[in-house]
């Protein structure tokens, strides 16, 4: 028998199956929409402090709305790996009467149906919190002490459903104190975001943009007396299209594809006048390497060439900055990197036919890792985004446990055992 056989029988015979449903199931039922963060870190509080985690520190990074860290410090001189996701969801509205009459009506209620575990939160990131967590307590279980350190970090305010909110500001807290020193670099990081179990490299970048196109009401009968901020959006538009294009065809990234724009709103018109006002608004994706300033100035003088007339104002607003005034940027780290091989085939080992290399094809915030402090980081955790947001919201139960085995190989291998 190989060593890596060895491992796996030893992780897979020692894992609490019960213990790690019952956590998984208990975070999907403390309500955590984002803005109520607090009702899952009182929960995780009470966790990490069961699964023997030292120094954790619960830190508001608004009143009422706080963080959550702490770590497992290694026995020797091993490498330092953070586990971090949000403890935020998405709203509901709707899962209700979506459900009504069977057993998912409650969003929050973990309903566990045909092996998968139903709820908002659950794989987005629920599952991945739990089951780094879980990791842990499976390799206290196996009897394997780790050299380096584990360090784990929940924060808020990842979603950007609610008014007012979704703007990263506590991975921006917690990272702050990274960088002066109060909270110890990682050598290497994973989020938690779901992927299903696919290591993720790279990530898009994004900004949003509202554009008010404002011209000058008139009557109908009397048109030219007005400015039509109709026609000159259709302008607006069609040469944002033709931009669209033009960003598809001059670049393709291997893991994420190619750029875009997507105009995702329209609302404008006058009451048998000529209309006065119209609104857009849109989505541009960008590919790593691409910068955020670059971009919005392009998309800026797109839309200020395509409307000529001097007499009809334009102001467009940016109402999404996450790691960059503007949006969001895009990252990646070279796949090649032994930790990510070994996350992999890590991964690979706990359920075949994972742990492939690939792309985020959203955004979230392992930028704040990989561009803001040069630590390495990537996706990965059970869990698919593509039912995420959505009345849909599940996890593969195998996937999950599959997802704690696949952690705690990796935590020793990566940070190494004390023999």
């Amino acid at each position: 028998m190989t060593g890596t056989d060895r491992l796996l029988g030893r992780l897979t015979a020692a894992l609490d199956r019960e213990d790690a449903l019952a956590l998984f199931r208990s975070a999907i039922q403390r309500e955590s929409i984002t803005g109520n963060e607090a009702n899952v870190v009182a929960l995780l509080r009470d966790e990490m402090h069961a699964r023997n985690i030292d120094g954790i520190s619960v830190a508001d990074f608004l009143p009422g709305r706080p963080n959550i860290w702490g770590e497992r410090k290694g026995a020797g001189d091993g490498p330092r790996l953070l586990f971090i996701g949000h403890t935020d969801t998405v709203h509901v509205d709707g899962w209700r009467e979506h459900w009504a009459g069977t057993e998912r009506e409650d969003p929050f209620a973990a309903a566990v149906v045909d092996g998968q575990v139903w709820g908002r939160g659950s794989g987005d990131l629920k599952a991945g919190i739990c089951s780094s967590l879980a990791a842990l307590s499976l390799l206290d279980r196996a009897g394997i002490r780790l050299k380096g350190d584990v360090a784990f970090a929940f924060v808020g305010d990842e979603e950007s459903g609610q008014t007012g909110t979704g703007i990263s500001l506590g991975v921006k807290a917690y990272t702050a104190l990274i960088e002066e020193g109060t909270v110890s670099r990682p050598d290497f990081t994973i989020y938690v975001e779901p992927t299903q179990l696919a290591v993720y490299t790279a990530q898009i970048g994004f900004f949003i943009a509202d554009i008010e196109i404002t011209g000058k009401s008139a009557y109908f009968g009397v048109p030219e007396l007005g400015k039509d901020a109709l026609k000159a959006s259709h302008a607006a538009m069609s040469a944002l299209w033709d931009y669209s294009d033009s960003v598809a065809a001059r670049a393709s990234h291997d893991l994420v594809g190619h750029g875009f724009l997507l105009i995702t709103g329209l609302s404008g018109g006058g009451f048998i006048a000529v209309p006065e006002e119209c609104k857009l608004s849109l989505i541009r994706k960008l590919l790593p390497g691409e910068s955020l300033d670059e971009a919005v100035a392009e998309l800026e003088g797109v839309i200020r060439g395509a409307i000529k007339d001097p007499e009809i104002s334009v102001d467009i607003s940016y109402p999404a900055g996450r790691d960059h005034r503007v949006g969001g940027s895009a990252a990646e780290i070279d796949p090649a990197l032994p930790e990510v091989e070994l996350l992999s085939r890590s991964v690979d080992e706990a359920m075949a036919g994972r742990g492939a290399i690939a792309g985020a094809p959203f955004w979230s915030e392992s930028p704040f890792f990989v561009n803001r402090l040069g630590v390495p980081a990537v996706y990965c955790a059970p869990g698919d985004i593509r039912n995420c947001h959505t009345f849909e919201e599940r996890v593969d139960i195998e996937e999950y446990f599959a997802g704690i085995v696949a952690f705690a190989a990796f935590m020793a291998r990566y940070c190494g055992v004390v023999e």
